[in-house]
């Protein structure tokens, strides 16, 4: 159950990152350029990166755990 909510979460993760960039990209490529497509688009991407970037872990974590074990 725990392995099918990962990777539906990762999935959404991965889905906002591919859809927001293209839309960034499509919004910028127009020649009359909508700041509102633009602006959702690095909104969309923006999230998915920090939804990316929540579950990588910090190296800092891992030497505190090192220091008090001596």
């Amino acid at each position: 159950m725990y392995f099918c909510k990962m990777n539906i979460s990762r999935t959404i993760t991965l889905i906002c990152i591919a859809v927001g960039g293209a839309v960034a990209l499509y919004a910028q490529a127009q020649e009359q350029q909508n700041q509102y497509i633009l602006m959702s688009g690095i909104v969309l991407l923006m999230i998915g990166v920090y939804r990316l970037s929540r579950n990588i872990p910090s190296k800092y974590d891992e030497q505190g755990e090192d220091e008090n074990s001596i």
